[in-house]
């Protein structure tokens, strides 16, 4: 059995205070936010050299690599596109590290490998996608991008040809593309990094066959870094709408219209428009989905002669279920929404009248993966606890489904079960929590992990993961509480945990941690829980305020620091869910959750491993650092608090396969030999 023998790396006490709205904070670990001073760098391998030693000697690493890499090396497809006669896609074949951008001729025609990205550089850690494709098929541009950096530059391939062209979009942030009908050139928004102005918004026209540099500018938006633009175009491109939009404290919405058959001025018809506002076109009438009057969204038809606020029509009115995503093939608009925790798929005809309903497995997720208004085909991806993910075609004019692409990931499916229950919240709220678990199991006392997400407003629904089928195939239970600040029951779902109110997902999470032991579902010693991004936090949060109920906490890419969060990287854009610390009101709330500033001296934590890496801009390193040094210094318990963090790794899942499969060996059995799991192997399934 593998123990800390030694006391973790020495990390320096170097106290920074300051005074906010009459509170003065002490932080001790300020220095760590500096990720390439020369002592940081040091404190990082010494961490990285003290947490190997601990994850490396744990037993059944050697069966727990074995299983994952079966469940992990599976043919995947991904981001279908239907181009005329031609399918462009994502595929990864077995014992392929990344995937390769792939053409299919025909539904069951030829295949041809577009781009292989490690052909292309060598390396296995970069990673290309699919950023936009013209209308005829003609022209592929695609994203390169190194590990899990937020950034990529972007080719461009004359797929006829099979050239890459010498046009080229350096490293940075495309946030749109599209290709005009004429084969000339193509219109584009591009935030390049490491630019003299990294906040000017603009868009451009690139002309085939000439420089970047050389680029006209077609529209202005502004120079602000809480200002963002983004293009949407008509079918055939007659109409550019330049969207300008704004983050933060009260994020608003623009449209402008460039007539490029008049060649007029690009006008305004929408104007600083608040809250959810994504306009969309549908050949060449312009819609939008917004929360204006609905605060489960609706879609709205926008008169391009007559754009006022007022003249909106209802094409898509509000529900009592959230609208979850939109998809568009045949002419049609295909609404999901989400009924306990299914997904329901709505039709409508070009005038807003229904047309149908498109079938959905219950207690699965199906997300909308075409939105290509002349594709005679919808792609849907379905996914369940259960099942690994397939991508079903359902053919529009005839209302035909069938399976496209089918995983064979080596699981039994009919060995799962999925239990919802309901668990009731501090303030006696009625949180629901799905209970998944193999049918063998049922009676025992299992180990269990526990997640949730809780904000942003994003539903979390039934998913296959490696992970999750791991631990089931040990005996473990596996726990999705849907906890507040998610919509899975709509936007008041979302609201009863934003901002001021974050508290109650904690409580939510906590609650429900503390029924699994009640109900005698788990014991303590034997209870993990796991969240990654925003789930980190909820992690943090929840480990910081009752260490007493958990064994084990694996807190991955988190948000920890919720006084500084605003400071670093793209993060000010997040004001709106969580609130900013200038703001008085906001600081009382975030001062009293933030998990670095809950860490009490002298207090027995659980077992700890924090997963971060230099590449992650969006949830920026210096969290996990700062935590894992607090932590460490704070615990009196014998459990390890450790740090796994890696140069290259970013917050896009961008790794090589062998990384991932490494990468979940380590967590796997780090929470297995944690909460007591004695690792079996022998899950060979055909």
């Amino acid at each position: 059995m593998p123990r800390v023998l030694e006391p973790p790396p020495f990390t320096l006490v170097e106290p920074v205070t300051e005074v906010l709205h009459g509170v003065e904070i002490t932080d001790p670990y300020r220095w760590l936010e500096d990720q390439d001073s020369p002592r940081t760098r040091k404190w990082i391998e010494e961490q990285t050299a003290y947490t190997r030693a601990y994850l490396d000697a744990l037993p059944g690493r050697d069966l727990v690599r074995k299983r994952i890499q079966a469940l992990l090396d599976a043919e995947v497809i991904s981001d279908p596109y239907k181009i005329g006669s031609r399918y462009f896609f994502h595929k990864r074949g077995r014992s392929q590290e990344q995937p390769l951008i792939v053409m299919r001729d025909g539904i069951d025609g030829t295949e041809t490998v577009l781009i292989d990205p490690v052909r292309r550089d060598g390396s296995s850690a970069t990673r290309v996608g699919i950023a936009a494709i013209s209308t005829d098929g003609h022209f592929l541009a695609y994203s390169v991008r190194d590990s899990g950096d937020d950034t990529a530059a972007v080719e461009i391939l004359d797929v006829n040809s099979g050239r890459v062209l010498p046009d080229r979009l350096p490293r940075g942030q495309l946030r749109g593309m599209v290709f005009h009908p004429n084969g000339n050139g193509f219109f584009y928004v591009h935030d390049v990094s490491g630019g003299s102005r990294p906040h000017y918004r603009a868009a451009y026209w690139h002309a085939f066959g000439t420089e970047i540099d050389n680029d006209v500018e077609v529209f202005v938006a502004g120079e602000d870094p809480h200002l963002y633009l983004a293009l949407a175009t008509s079918q055939d491109c007659k109409y550019l709408g330049y969207i300008p939009f704004t983050v933060g404290d009260c994020p608003t919405t623009e449209v402008f219209l460039h007539d490029l058959e008049k060649g007029t001025s690009p006008r305004k018809i929408v104007n600083r428009h608040p809250g959810i506002f994504t306009p969309f076109f549908l050949g060449n009438e312009l819609f939008a989905l917004t929360d204006w009057e609905a605060s489960n969204l609706r879609v709205v038809r926008i008169n391009l002669d007559h754009p006022e606020p007022e003249l909106w029509t209802d094409f898509v009115g509000q529900q009592a279920t959230r609208i979850q995503s939109l998809g568009v093939a045949g002419g049609l608009l295909f609404v999901s929404y989400l009924d306990n925790l299914s997904t329901r798929i709505e039709v409508y005809d070009r005038s807003g009248r229904t047309a149908g309903v498109v079938a959905c497995p219950p207690l699965s997720t199906v997300n909308l993966l075409t939105f290509q208004l002349e594709s005679d085909s919808l792609f849907l991806g379905t996914t369940s606890y259960a099942r690994a993910p397939e991508i079903l075609c359902y053919h529009v004019p005839t209302g035909r489904q069938e399976v496209w692409f089918r995983s064979q990931v080596p699981i039994d499916p009919s060995a799962v079960v999925v239990e919802p229950v309901t668990i009731s919240s501090k303030d006696g709220t009625e949180v629901p929590m799905l209970l998944v678990f193999r049918k063998e199991h049922r009676l025992r006392v299992r180990p269990t992990v526990l997640t949730a997400y809780g904000g942003f407003g994003a539903a979390v629904t039934p998913q296959f993961s490696a992970f999750a089928t791991f631990l089931l195939e040990q005996g473990c239970l596996f726990a999705v509480a849907n906890i507040r600040g998610g919509s899975e029951f709509g936007e008041q779902w979302h609201l009863a945990a934003k901002r001021s109110k974050r508290q109650n997902a904690i409580d939510d999470f906590i609650a429900a941690a503390q029924w699994l032991l009640d109900t005698g579902r788990t014991q303590p010693g034997k209870l993990a829980i796991a969240g990654g991004s925003n789930g980190g936090l909820l992690v943090g949060a929840a480990l910081t305020q009752r260490p007493d109920l958990f064994r084990t906490v694996l807190c991955m890419g988190p948000v920890l620091d919720m006084l500084r969060y605003h400071k670093f990287d793209e993060a000010k854009i997040w004001i709106d869910e969580y609130g900013s610390p200038d703001d008085a009101r906001d600081f009382a709330s975030l001062i009293a959750y933030s998990p670095y500033h809950r860490v009490q001296d002298g207090t027995s934590y659980p077992a700890v491993l924090l997963i971060s890496g230099d590449a992650d801009t969006r949830c920026n390193p210096l969290h996990a650092r700062k935590m894992a040094a607090r932590l460490q210094a704070a615990t009196t318990s014998a459990h390890p608090i450790l740090l796994d963090y890696r140069p290259r790794w970013g917050h896009v899942p961008a790794q090589s396969l062998t990384e991932r499969i490494s990468a979940l060996t380590d967590r796997l059995s780090f929470i297995c030999h944690e909460i007591g799991v004695q690792i079996e192997g022998g899950f060979q399934f055909q």
